[in-house]
């Protein structure tokens, strides 16, 4: 028998640690949303991470895969499994949405500034008296980059420069072997629900390949002498019909997604297409 609060009580701790900051933790998440920035270069987020874990007196390591954070918590109680509790630094880019960065386009369209808003949000409650001091094991607050798969050709000129080797934030991670003392990590994603309810459990996930394709061709005067252009944005057209061609083959049960972006069309409309780049995913 033992004279130590129950898990009741300790939940009863941490939830009003963060009720009694409840405003505090939603500006957190406001802010990253009016200052979004895109995958590996999330400098003022990860500062933010860092300077929330040191007033938590949170130690942590930074600077993984360029942007990332990861904290560490050890319980009192003991031995136990280390659990990571992962946020995602980086947003979309969508140019259009009403809280997009009008320089660069980037926008939290996919919820990830509540991501982070809520690890800081958790990371209180279990900073509160005692409650630390009960749990067995170790846990691991990670703030993740370079989650949305974009911008793909900036990322290989990444590679190129030798700072990193993959293109997702989470991949690279594993190669810097920052997942391997971890047993499990849990996450929490916004999205909109069917039923009503405030927390669901997650479904399956499709693993994907993203394409850079380049098309090199040769410019001419569009005007005066086309013929003697090879045209560049004519090649990756057919190519695109080709592959919408095959949609008709992908079968429901196997959920495939087809999908892409012609991320550079050419360099002027009086010249021939020279140069022409897909961006494409499967």
């Amino acid at each position: 028998m033992t004279n130590g609060p129950t898990k009741g009580e300790l939940k009863e701790r941490a939830i009003a640690a963060i009720d009694e900051r409840r405003d505090e933790i939603i500006a957190i998440a406001q802010d990253i949303l009016r200052n979004p920035e895109t995958g590996y270069t999330e400098a003022r987020t990860s500062n933010l991470v860092k300077e929330w874990y040191q007033r938590l007196d949170i130690p942590f390591k930074d600077g993984l895969a360029i942007t990332g954070v990861k904290g560490f918590m050890d319980g009192g109680g003991g031995a136990g499994p280390t659990v990571a509790l992962l946020s995602e630094l980086d947003s979309l880019r969508v140019p259009d949405h009403p809280f997009a960065n009008q320089v660069t386009g980037a926008a939290h369209a996919c919820g990830h500034h509540v991501q982070v808003g809520s690890m800081i949000g958790t990371l209180i409650g279990l900073k509160s008296p005692g409650v630390m001091d009960a749990l067995a094991g170790r846990l691991v607050p990670f703030a993740v980059p370079a989650e949305e798969f974009i911008e793909v050709e900036r990322r290989l000129q990444l590679r190129d420069e030798g700072k990193v080797e993959f293109l997702g934030g989470k991949q690279e991670l594993m190669k810097l072997n920052e997942f391997a003392d971890i047993d499990m990590a849990l996450h929490v994603h916004t999205r909109a629900l069917d039923a009503p309810s405030r927390l669901s459990v997650g479904g399956t996930g499709n693993g994907h390949v993203v394409k850079f394709v380049r098309y090199i061709g040769r410019a001419a005067h569009a005007g005066a002498e086309p013929y003697a252009g090879i045209n560049s944005l004519n090649a990756a057209v057919i190519a695109i019909n080709s592959m919408n061609a095959n949609r008709e083959t992908f079968r429901d049960q196997d959920i495939a997604r087809f999908h892409g972006i012609i991320s550079h069309g050419g360099d002027a409309v009086s010249s021939v297409p020279a140069d022409v780049r897909l961006e494409w995913r499967v």
